[in-house]
């Protein structure tokens, strides 16, 4: 077999629907959407319309509650953590900071999928082996005790004074 007589199994490719071209077609004239009116125009914009009566999403209620001033942080465990120092995408030696998450691929940064990132929370999932100063805006206990454990140290922003 050559590169030349490659082609697609058959029915792998439907030939496109040739709208207009004259009666004996069967699609010519209106190309099958019937006569005027929005539905037979382009840009037809019905989601939701129940022609007339009240749409479903204005009937039902509108639930619970949602916190427009929510911080959402970038989840980093520790074993990820470990493994990219390890591969050295990350050096342990200096104090690895968010930033340095961020450039390593470890942690999203910025608006990602719509929400504003508040910065990185480090938790206790996975092991680490060795001492890292670490730098976030957040860590679980579990985290804290388990890089203290492994002779490193946890840096959190000190809490802004109330005054």
């Amino acid at each position: 077999m050559k590169l030349n007589e490659l082609r697609d199994n058959a029915g792998a490719r439907l030939k496109s629907k040739r709208l207009g071209r004259g009666i004996g077609s069967g699609k010519g004239k209106t190309s099958g959407k019937g006569v005027k009116g929005q539905k037979a125009r382009e840009g037809v914009a019905l989601n939701g319309f129940e022609g007339g009566q009240m749409p479903i999403y204005r009937r039902l209620p509108k639930r619970g509650f949602v916190n427009p001033s929510r911080r959402e942080f970038a989840a980093l465990n520790l074993g990820s953590l470990a493994k990219a120092i390890e591969a050295g995408r990350i050096d342990g030696a200096q104090p690895i900071t968010e930033a340095a998450l961020a450039a390593a691929g470890l942690v999203r940064s910025g608006k990602a999928g719509g929400s504003k990132i508040a910065g990185v929370r480090l938790l206790a999932t996975g092991e680490i082996g060795r001492a890292v100063t670490i730098e976030v805006s957040g860590a679980s206990a579990a985290a804290i005790a388990a890089v203290e454990a492994a002779g490193g140290k946890v840096v959190l922003p000190t809490p802004a004074a109330a005054s």
